[in-house]
């Protein structure tokens, strides 16, 4: 069961989440924020206490992301290092696993990029092509990976890779740590126009030699222990979002009500006032889904959490690609200047809905899983 009221806690963490923000700002030093919010223990507040973290979830660590976001300040390796990564480990690792990567993730003094995208497979996952076989007790990973955010300033990246089950000779997924330092694994960065403190890159990996160690979870456990990393990460993409078109919406609301022009603020006039107020309802709404997707994969739900964040993603990236160039729109030829910031978030907004799966295979998701209709391919 879920709930629509927030706790006196998660009240008080929004809150001091806001003023962190709001201190920092639009233009904030990306490294001194990550920094003082791991400090504050902000940055891992999803994960175990025994190993440094908050003790919470998915359902807090989003609303750390949302509120930086509403303030101008977005963390995007959030997403990343303790949502996708922390979580798969705390929850699938070994113990020396988690003692040796989950407190450095929890404090931010650490960082673990992910990838799974690859040129040729795109969203489906069971086209990688990215292999693991074993030599003596070794594994030796082969394969590219493309759009990983951050690989440069990543202590190491989990990598989803394919081995063969014995059974079967079917491939199944599996995850594997691999240092940024190791032999064959290459990285070229991407040339993105779209403005983000964080970098993408192309990864190659070249017979890259893994000890046992670096294997995450069970080999025959497959989809649980990828999925287990995807839901997380479609739930903090969502509150990215929401906090995106908050500080949009803001920024507009802002400059409606001071902007006169005939002798009355420009928000006084319906063609203003309703489309501001008709993005704040659907980021409203949008963020509901969201908290339902986190409560459901908090409270161990993964098939319930899996259909909610999907839905979550969905309606987020959604409604901030409306709100933002609404809120563009608001402010005419000024929503385009770099002074109000806002023109650069009309890329980021497109983003958020292309990754980390597009519109189209979350309908597709719905269509199949939820409704029950037959699949085109």
């Amino acid at each position: 069961m879920t709930t629509l009221i927030e706790s006196e806690e998660n009240k008080a963490l929004r809150s001091a989440v806001a003023a962190l923000g709001t201190r920092h700002g639009r233009h904030h030093d990306h490294r001194h924020l990550w920094s003082e919010a791991g400090e504050l223990g902000y940055l891992g507040v999803n994960l175990p206490e025994a190993y440094g973290g908050g003790g919470g979830g998915i359902t807090e660590l989003s609303i750390v992301l949302e509120e930086l976001g509403a303030a101008g300040a977005p963390l995007l390796m959030m997403i990343v290092s303790p949502a996708i990564c922390g979580t798969v480990i705390a929850r699938f690792g070994t113990e020396e696993q988690k003692r040796t990567w989950l407190p450095g993730l929890a404090d931010g003094t650490r960082l673990m990029a992910f990838g799974i995208t690859e040129p040729d497979a795109g969203s489906n996952s069971h086209r990688i092509t990215t292999t693991a076989r074993r030599d003596g007790t070794d594994w030796l990973l082969t394969g590219r990976k493309v759009f990983v955010s951050g690989v440069d300033i990543a202590d190491a990246t989990l990598i989803v890779g394919r081995t063969q089950d014995a059974r079967t000779g079917r491939l199944k997924p599996c995850l594997f740590i691999v240092p940024r330092d190791a032999p064959g694994f290459g990285r070229r960065r991407i040339d993105m126009e779209l403005d983000a403190q964080e970098r993408q890159f192309e990864l190659t990996l070249d017979d890259v030699r893994l000890p046992a160690g670096a294997l995450v979870g069970d080999e025959d456990a497959g989809l649980l222990q990828l999925f287990a990393g995807l839901n997380p990460e479609r739930i903090m993409t969502a509150a990215f979002a929401i906090g995106m078109g908050r500080y949009a919406v803001a920024k507009a609301v802002e400059y409606a009500r001071d902007r006169t022009v005939w002798k009355a603020p420009i928000g006084a006039h319906q063609a203003i006032a309703h489309p501001l107020a008709q993005s704040h309802i659907e980021l409203e709404l949008a963020r509901l889904m969201m908290q339902k997707a986190a409560r459901l994969y908090d409270t161990g739900d993964d098939t319930g959490a899996g259909e909610a964040a999907n839905m979550a993603k969905y309606a987020a990236g959604e409604a901030c690609a409306k709100a933002v160039d609404q809120a563009v729109h608001t402010l005419g030829g000024n929503g385009l200047t770099r002074e109000f910031g806002l023109a650069s978030l009309v890329t980021a907004a497109r983003v958020a809905r292309i990754a980390p799966v597009s519109r189209e295979m979350i309908l597709n998701y719905v269509s199949h899983q939820t409704l029950g209709l037959p699949k085109s391919y």
